[in-house]
């Protein structure tokens, strides 16, 4: 039993004395790997720096410039840990990470396949700057100011003051209508005088209602058109350009213009009609009130003889 227990120990002694001479022998490549991880550790911030100043000063989003600088850091730590495992010997180990890496990043992509499509997706509306914060878009049911813009998703303030994000991927993926990025926007107004008027003086009142009232781009044209017959009235539409592309501003000169027009019409005498409605007092239809008096007169004339 005891001389059991004494080949233990020499057993453990000769292990522990093989592995002390081996960290002795791997202590300068020790030494040099943890050097090369420290300074790949601190040139990937200088790297990060570098080529997020690069970007940013070519014009490129932020967005951007903290994505690419990331993947540059990224990319400089994991070369500095494969090139430590190398001076130490590790060879079998940097391939098997290698291999591991690659399937791993297989199954992570399956895995995050809507998260890396919204990446992607913002990575792409940033460089093509389809808009900004700030801007009145319309994308999808949705119609509100921009208010933040992420490589994931993008915040929307709708005119009622709730806040709706939405993921890059289905922004991309859907026709979206910028009424900042113009400049200009236009105001629709619809209109409708009576059968009694004449269209071509109510179309020339219309314009010169808006011109003398209503703030609007001098460069571009009032435009009238008549778009049908009603059931009481000819029914039209205005047409007009503001320089502000606010919302607010939007229906503010509409109702300006509103005013401006049920002003002139009044002042000019084109009418604005009510509904109409028709009675018809016959059996066989065509019959006035008056002739249905006159015939149950008739009958009542018959009926006393």
């Amino acid at each position: 039993m005891f001389e059991q227990f004494s080949s233990a120990i020499t057993m453990l002694q000769e292990k522990l004395f093989k592995w002390i001479d081996t960290f002795i022998l791997q202590l300068p490549n020790l030494i040099v790997a943890t050097l090369i991880v420290a300074v790949g550790w601190y040139l990937a911030k200088y790297v990060y720096k570098l080529i997020h100043k690069i970007v940013t000063g070519a014009g490129g989003n932020r967005n951007v410039s903290d994505l690419l600088g990331s993947i540059g850091r990224v990319f400089v730590i994991g070369l500095s840990l494969f090139v430590g495992l190398s001076v130490l010997g590790l060879s079998n180990a940097v391939a098997s990470l290698l291999a591991g890496a690659g399937i791993a990043g297989l199954a992570i992509g399956f895995a995050l396949q809507d998260p890396l499509a919204n990446l992607f997706s913002g990575v792409m509306m940033s460089v093509k700057e389809l808009y900004r914060k700030g801007d009145l878009v319309r994308t999808g049911d949705y119609f509100g100011k921009i208010d933040k813009i992420s490589l994931r998703a993008t915040k929307i303030q709708t005119l009622d003051g709730q806040e709706v994000v939405i993921p890059n991927k289905d922004v991309l993926q859907s026709p979206l209508t910028n009424y900042t990025v113009n400049g200009s926007r236009r105001v629709d107004v619809e209109i409708g005088m009576s059968y009694g008027d004449d269209l071509t003086t109510a179309a020339n009142i219309v314009k010169k209602a808006i011109k003398e009232n209503v703030k609007h781009i001098e460069g571009k044209p009032i435009e009238v058109f008549w778009t049908g017959f009603g059931d009481s009235s000819m029914n039209g539409v205005l047409r007009y350009w503001q320089s502000s592309t606010s919302q607010m501003e939007y229906l503010k000169s509409r109702s300006e213009a509103i005013v401006a027009i049920k002003a002139a019409f009044d002042k000019e005498d084109i009418m604005i009609p009510f509904p109409i409605r028709t009675l018809d007092f016959g059996i066989r239809g065509g019959e006035t009130l008056s002739q249905m008096k006159v015939h149950l007169s008739s009958k009542d004339e018959k009926s006393l003889s």
